[in-house]
């Protein structure tokens, strides 16, 4: 993933369908990754619409259903979601955060939380600010940003899930 640099929105949507419902296999089963980013997918070849696979769940965890607990700090920093930064309980929509991390770099080639600076980095992120600069996001069509800001929502309660994003337009 990480050597095509960015997407046109045809093979992001495909790209991030399959990271989705891979994502929802994994969170039927009862599984959260914590570490999603684009060096942990794997194409299945350099062909356009090649399969893209999940790797490393060397920081993954098991859950009862949408339980929610404190299972402490991990991940990679612009991949982080709000509640893990505030040390919230924290469940399944994780995974959707940074599948809406992903989705923007698919997008435009950059993330929508920069730093250099950690502490300002985690500060971003906690009040989920970041936007769609021009002129990179002047073509990006309004359902493709609606879906990122449905994975971008601070309040976990109220983010997309994997099987609701499969069913958004943009995707489906």
């Amino acid at each position: 993933i990480v050597a095509r640099e960015y997407y046109s929105e045809a093979d992001a949507s495909h790209c991030i369908q399959q990271i989705l419902e891979a994502v929802l296999h994994c969170h039927q089963m009862g599984v959260v990754h914590r570490d999603l980013k684009p060096e942990n997918l794997l194409l299945a070849s350099k062909l356009k619409g090649a399969a893209v696979k999940l790797a490393d769940f060397g920081l993954a965890i098991e859950v009862e259903g949408d339980q929610q607990a404190w299972f402490g700090f991990a991940g990679t920093p612009g991949y982080l979601s709000p509640e893990v930064l505030r040390k919230d309980p924290y469940g399944k929509a994780v995974d959707l955060w940074a599948c809406g991390v992903i989705l923007y770099i698919l997008l435009v080639g950059y993330p929508p939380f920069w730093d250099e600076d950690q502490h300002r980095l985690y500060q971003q992120i906690k009040a989920g600010a970041y936007d769609f600069p021009s002129p990179e996001w002047d073509t990006v069509t309004p359902e493709a940003k609606d879906l990122i800001n449905k994975m971008l929502t601070i309040n976990p309660s109220k983010r997309i899930t994997a099987a609701e994003a499969l069913k958004h337009p943009w995707i489906s």
